[in-house]
């Protein structure tokens, strides 16, 4: 039986699935329990040398304190010397009933050694909102100063002082790892240099949970899309692996669909044939040899004969550039064209407050639209302060209207469809953050839509591999999107294992 997806949830969401669990017949002590029994088995596998030197945990007054109490009893009972720091005495009768079942076990100070090699913050958790204050505020600049002298910090369930909805901190844990239970918080994934490495642990809510979560987003990981990724048979050809057709390199602008070429063919597609304007047939020849190439179609028979009855996709955007040409240029070959698309860039900006137009266009095809979140903004007409507000939510109705998947680039991506459902994909690094790497994504995602024809499914898979080849490149600063396409294959071709439980799925800390 594959493992049920990890799930994206806000604060509230994170307690409506806990209680559901609750109300269902799984009692809050027994989440405890399995929650700070399998944070300490992963701070066990993680810090094993260290924590011969022994492990300091700061617990607070709700339930995250009682997590941290179960911790702190697991360790000490496997001969590791535990101290507690209680900076708030527990309130709830489950985490008074855990520190009871630990006190005997640990040590309980008023502060931790300086040279502390292992700190577990249960200050604070998913409920927390606000800055912290009072002895809450100064156990997290204790945390924070016992970092700074080399301590090794795992949070329980998110660092202390991050809003689990919004991922705002004004004081908050920086932690190495965070052990987040049953789900991935959204703040989390908005506020990813504090986490350090997310490990989502399962602790049970699933059993009974998941029957409520399809309205959830799912978080995609390395599984989902190697399970996907359709397989190049050892005969395969340039038909097989189907034919791509890359419409943009406006006056001036070769160079965004060289890079959306050269990701295309560096992600396995057999032919891609680049329709540029006429100035940059001879600069795209040179720089993409392995490319076909033409001038844009003029008319609806070049439009047949170099797209139509070519490509098995067509991805329209690259450097296309913002004009009353190129608005006319999309619509005619939208018109004239039922191929499975991929719209990106300009060729989104030239509806700038027509999405109703656009929708019209695209209906009767697999589409798939890859804005950037200005590039939504404006074709959603909502101010750009809104679409960063809203990440996780506000992509729902622009794909219903429009009846293509949608796909918010950023930190992180959220790909939405027509349906209703929503995706997360949380890998990439600052690599991404300079122009043009929307051009490779844009090259990726219509190899993909050639090949198996499903905009949601070409969605998930190019953000994660376009991603993942980001943070296989081994500097941020330095690195350029050559670097970038020169990691495609490898992230292409990596092998993913199955976690271990109780972990669920892992994403990797980001660098500084």
């Amino acid at each position: 039986m594959p493992p049920r997806p990890v799930r994206v949830v806000s604060a509230k969401e994170s307690a409506e699935r806990d209680r559901t669990a609750i109300d269902g017949g799984v009692p809050s002590r027994v989440l405890m329990e399995r929650a700070g029994t399998g944070a300490a088995g992963e701070i066990s596998c993680r810090y094993p040398e260290r924590l011969r030197d022994g492990a300091v945990v700061f617990t607070g007054p709700g339930n995250n304190g009682g997590d941290g109490w179960v911790v702190a009893g697991c360790l000490a009972r496997e001969g590791v010397k535990v101290t507690v720091v209680e900076v708030v005495a527990p309130k709830s009768p489950e985490a008074v009933a855990r520190k009871d079942a630990a006190i005997e076990f640990v040590t309980v100070a008023d502060s931790a050694p300086d040279d502390a090699p292992v700190v577990i913050d249960a200050l604070l958790g998913t409920g927390a909102e606000g800055e912290p204050r009072g002895k809450i505020g100064e156990g997290i600049a204790a945390i924070n100063r016992l970092h700074s002298n080399g301590a090794r910090v795992a949070s329980l369930d998110l660092p202390s002082g991050l809003d689990a909805t919004t991922g705002n901190q004004s004081a908050c844990v920086l932690a190495d790892v965070s052990l987040t239970f049953g789900a991935v918080k959204r703040g989390m994934l908005l506020a990813r240099d504090c986490c350090g490495e997310i490990v989502v642990l399962d602790i049970g809510l699933d059993e009974i949970a998941h029957r409520n979560d399809e309205d959830l987003p799912t978080l995609i990981d390395g599984l989902w899309v190697r399970s996907r990724i359709p397989s190049i048979r050892y005969d395969a050809h340039k038909g097989t692996k189907k034919h791509l057709a890359l419409v943009g390199g406006g006056a001036g602008m070769p160079g965004a669909i060289v890079l959306a070429c050269r990701a295309a063919l560096r992600s396995g597609i057999g032919l891609v044939r680049a329709l540029v304007s006429p100035g940059n047939v001879s600069a795209i020849l040179d720089a993409a040899p392995s490319a076909l190439i033409a001038e844009w179609p003029t008319s609806k028979k070049e439009i047949h004969t170099t797209i139509s009855a070519w490509a098995d996709a067509v991805a329209i955007g690259p450097g296309f550039g913002r004009s009353d040409e190129t608005r006319e240029l999309a619509e005619r070959v939208l018109k004239d064209s039922k191929l499975p698309v991929l719209l990106d860039a300009d060729a989104l900006n030239v509806f700038e407050g027509e999405a109703k137009s656009l929708a019209k266009l695209l209906t009767g095809r697999p589409a798939l639209v890859t804005p950037h979140v200005a590039e939504f903004s404006r074709l959603a007409g909502v101010p750009v302060e809104e679409v960063l507000a809203n990440r996780f939510d506000i992509g729902l109705d622009l794909a219903s209207a429009l009846g293509a998947t949608v796909l918010l680039k950023g930190s992180p991506t959220v790909i939405f469809t027509p349906e209703g459902d929503r995706f997360v994909v949380a890998r990439g690094s600052a690599a991404l953050g300079t122009g043009g790497s929307g051009d490779i994504l844009t090259g990726i995602g219509g190899t993909l839509l050639a090949q198996i024809e499903d905009p949601v499914t070409s969605a998930c898979c190019s953000a994660w591999i376009h991603g993942r080849a980001a943070e296989l490149c081994a500097y941020v600063r330095g690195t350029t999107l050559e670097d970038v396409l020169y990691s495609l294959p490898r992230a292409w071709n990596e092998t993913e294992s199955t976690p271990e439980p109780p972990v669920m799925a892992a994403l990797p800390a980001v660098a500084p």
